[in-house]
């Protein structure tokens, strides 16, 4: 059963105003990925993407965004109710989102530890604790035989811009080198690492901070625990063979990716 099956309500109204964020859902749970798994977190998920990557665990976000637009007022005296130290503001892409300047600084200065989770394609300068960066490989993006894992969106319409959009390496470079950060891959084949790879050195030689293969996290790809099954044993031994780190998905492996955990 998760931690909290059903997101916090919050007053949401129908139109975005100043100050305020398109949010998806709200809840506490454990933190599923990353160097802070196992981590009790308050989450903050907005709504709204600029890739469309065809495995995403939140289409709802994406594919099909829901959402009401909160202030940030109302989040953050709803991540107090929660209690802990922990927020992760995640999504969606939440750096897209001019409010989240606001939001991050707020948390920041009532002594949350905030991870950001992003995809690497914006950089903003905020109070970020941990960038969980996880840049798109091609194996992301979406094509006829590969459609989105939930809704029925025009997948012709994002298979070339999300291609086209799905890496920045001045964005990345600039996220590694201003926070503490992890760079987290979906490992869906082993045909990836060779494109892990190459990424992996490219950003080493654009950084002036030293990215070792501890930051370097796969993930494997599913979004049930049945789909998760077919990639984690391969992921782990990618992992071992390479040198880098694994990362579970506890939030599937526990509660199979319900909303709100």
């Amino acid at each position: 059963m998760p931690v909290n099956a059903d997101a916090t309500s919050l007053d949401a109204s129908s139109a975005a105003s100043d100050g305020a964020l398109p949010v998806n859902e709200l809840f506490h749970s454990l933190q599923g990925e990353g160097k802070l798994a196992g981590v009790p977190s308050t989450f903050v998920r907005t709504s709204g993407c600029n890739l469309r990557c065809w495995f995403c665990d939140s289409y709802h976000t994406s594919w099909e965004p829901t959402h009401g637009w909160v202030e940030v007022d109302d989040i953050v005296a709803a991540v107090a109710e929660h209690g802990g130290e922990h927020v992760v503001v995640t999504g969606g892409e939440p750096m897209i989102h001019d409010g989240i300047a606001e939001l991050v600084t707020r948390l920041s200065t009532e002594d949350y530890h905030v991870t950001v989770e992003t995809n690497g394609t914006v950089f903003r300068d905020l109070p970020i604790d941990l960038a969980s960066i996880s840049p798109k490989l091609t194996s992301s993006t979406p094509t006829p035989d590969r459609p989105p894992a939930g809704g029925d969106a025009d997948v012709g319409v994002w298979e070339d811009k999300h291609e086209r959009d799905r890496l920045d390496y001045e964005a990345l470079a600039a996220l590694v080198d201003a926070y503490d950060s992890q760079l987290k891959f979906v490992v869906t084949a082993r045909d990836d690492m060779a494109e892990i790879e190459s990424l992996v050195d490219e950003l080493r030689t654009l950084t002036s901070t030293h990215i070792p293969n501890d930051d370097v996290l796969l993930m494997p790809e599913g979004t049930t625990q049945e789909e998760l099954a077919q990639t984690r044993d391969l992921t782990a031994e990618l992992a071992l063979e390479f040198g880098y780190r694994y990362t579970p998905r506890l939030h599937v492996d526990l509660w199979n990716d319900a909303p709100g955990t």
